[in-house]
């Protein structure tokens, strides 16, 4: 039986535990995980509150982001083959055994084939976060020479983000810690602040979730896109709010890695601990201030 990573009623803190996978799907793939991200969501299940924000009552698993070899192919399941290396999002909290696991079974809808040359390892910090970041920069349509602000500029998604955006044609100005300066322009922001400016970019791709605070940074009827919160920013002065969460997809997940592969993006691992030792990396992730993830290897 595999090591899982599951929260339950009576436990709703992150334990290590013998599990039973459920059977595999027709639209699955079985896959054995190579590593796991462990991401500030993940954080919220050990004193319980992610349990009330998704609703959940039973046994569930965590973890969304990992890579893997596929060891199982679902019945209706075509372009996965077992030996195949790849990355997946799994986003159904309610599933028995998540990211979190030696081993679990994810759609094959939301995963991707690793291209050569991409680390298996170092590639779990990719599939949640850079989804999360191209969500942020697609809502914002089309650069048309215009300034953009990522807040949280040197983090998991605020990384990716600079990248992204700088990618699609946008004059990015990256807002940072000083010492984070060769990674932003190495991502390619034009330029590094260090505090929140006034209303001065037609844009703000919020990767510090900052909501209020980083809408002064826009401009009259600019936009601004952030990630769900419990205190979201309000429309005002014209400026038209976004809010977005990672939807999976495979083939736009193909794509991510593929761009990280040609080093448009650049995974960032914090650091690694074995699958056991997950601890260690829910309690650095939940203190805040990491640059890049933390890998859970099992």
């Amino acid at each position: 039986m595999p090591l899982a990573l599951v929260s339950t009623a009576e436990t709703p803190a992150p334990t290590l535990r013998d599990v039973t996978l459920p059977p595999l799907g027709p639209g699955d793939l079985r896959v054995r995980v190579t590593a796991a991200s462990v991401d500030p969501v993940d954080t919220l299940f050990a004193g319980g509150p992610a349990r009330t924000i998704f609703g959940l009552t039973g046994t569930v698993g965590l973890g969304w982001s990992l890579t893997g070899v596929v060891t199982g192919v679902g019945a209706e399941v075509t372009g996965f083959s077992v030996g195949d290396p790849v990355a997946a999002v799994h986003r159904d909290v309610t599933a028995p055994v998540r990211a979190h696991a030696e081993e679990t079974a994810v759609p094959a809808a939301t995963t991707a084939l690793l291209p050569a040359g991409l680390d298996p390892v170092d590639a779990a910090s990719v599939p949640l976060n850079a989804s999360t970041a191209a969500r942020m920069v697609h809502r914002l349509g089309p650069a048309d020479g215009r300034t953009l602000l990522v807040t949280g500029a040197a983090g998991a998604v605020g990384g990716y983000a600079v990248a992204l955006a700088a990618h699609a044609g946008w004059t990015v100005t990256a807002l940072a810690r000083p010492d984070d300066r060769a990674f932003v322009l190495r991502a390619g922001a034009r330029a590094l602040v260090t505090e929140l400016p006034g209303p001065s970019f037609d844009a703000v791709v919020d990767g510090a979730v900052l909501h209020a605070a980083a809408l002064g940074a826009v401009r009259d009827g600019g936009a601004f896109v952030g990630v769900t919160s419990s205190s979201p920013a309000a429309p005002e002065r014209g400026i038209e709010v976004g809010i977005v969460s990672v939807e999976p997809d495979g083939a736009r997940l193909a794509e991510l890695l593929a761009l990280a592969a040609a080093g448009v993006l650049e995974p960032r691992v914090a650091g690694r601990v074995a699958l056991t030792d997950f601890g260690t990396a829910y309690d650095k992730v939940a203190g805040g201030g990491q640059r890049g993830r933390w890998l859970l290897l099992p």
